[in-house]
């Protein structure tokens, strides 16, 4: 469906927000899609050999299917995998993936490239090649899974637990509103959600740094959150029936102050972490000095 183009300078462009008012670019915080072409085309191979299999009899379609089955399944893994290894990489305190999606897809795809080439030439020594073959080259393109913690020394895993459970919670919100404005069709809305959605991840960024600042932000990652999306599917409902420029406009404010306040308090979570650290600071000073050892302020 065509979209009409919405920016700074298209006639519409402008009711929203203040044009003195500095303002982040749209891609700012934008983040590229992990699973991309090279492992969508790893689908392909399952699907042909799919389709060559129908007329193979009953043991030959059998087979083939089985051997397309392994292939689509590694290739479902392998995007999986890319996504959970695209998480990690972007935050400085995580765990390592549960399941090895990548090197179990890798093994996978072997198995499905061993059955492809049983079907063309009986015995085991060719299936063996062909599979392990496919595996490790597999393995050489994407690689494996990271397979230790990061950033989780002197952490509590139990108050980690929380946070994960916050923030798979906070992030399902920010999916549904970016979902739900989708429906609206207007492209300025869409970057203005996804302003947003990068404002409240850099708070998601900070209480996973630091767990002991989930309390002050629970309230915004979970109440403030699902009600502005709820905002979004209300609005979409809207204006995806009959544009409402009112209705537009009152979004976009929301979108606003929900920004500012995100801001505010993020910047106040790293205030008070900062606070925390001068107490540290000046607690150890003390009791070095009441042992006789006394530093010099800077």
């Amino acid at each position: 469906m065509a979209q009409r183009y919405g920016g700074k300078y298209s006639p519409d462009g402008s009711d929203d927000l203040d044009t003195d008012q500095f303002t982040p670019p749209a891609y700012k915080g934008a983040r590229v899609e992990p699973a991309g072409a090279r492992s969508n085309v790893l689908f392909v191979p399952g699907i042909v050999l799919a389709f060559m299999s129908i007329n193979d009899g009953a043991v030959g379609m059998a087979t083939g299917l089985l051997g397309a089955g392994a292939l689509i399944a590694g290739a479902w893994l392998l995007r999986e995998g890319l996504k959970a290894e695209s998480a990690y990489a972007e935050r400085k305190v995580a765990r390592r993936p549960g399941f090895p999606r990548k090197i179990f897809a890798a093994v996978l795809c072997g198995i499905g490239a061993g059955i492809a080439a049983w079907r063309s030439e009986a015995g085991l020594i060719a299936p063996l090649i062909f599979g392990g073959a496919a595996s490790a080259l597999h393995l050489g393109a994407f690689g494996i899974d990271p397979m230790k913690d990061k950033g989780m020394e002197g952490i509590d895993t139990f108050q980690q637990d929380r946070v994960a459970r916050v923030v798979d919670e906070a992030e399902s919100y920010l999916e549904g509103m970016a979902d739900a404005v989708r429906r609206a069709g207007d492209r300025q809305v869409e970057s203005r959600v996804e302003r947003f959605a990068s404002k409240a991840r850099e708070m998601i960024r900070t209480v996973e740094e630091d767990p002991r600042d989930l309390t002050a932000a629970k309230k915004y990652l979970g109440v403030y959150l699902m009600g502005a999306r709820d905002a979004a599917v209300k609005f979409s409902d809207i204006y995806a029936r009959k544009p409402d420029r009112a209705a537009r406009s009152d979004f976009m404010m929301l979108l606003t102050d929900l920004e500012e306040s995100f801001d505010q308090k993020t910047d106040k979570l790293l205030l008070d972490s900062n606070a925390d650290l001068t107490v540290e600071i000046d607690v150890l000073r003390d009791r070095l000095q009441r042992e006789g050892v006394h530093l010099g302020r800077r």
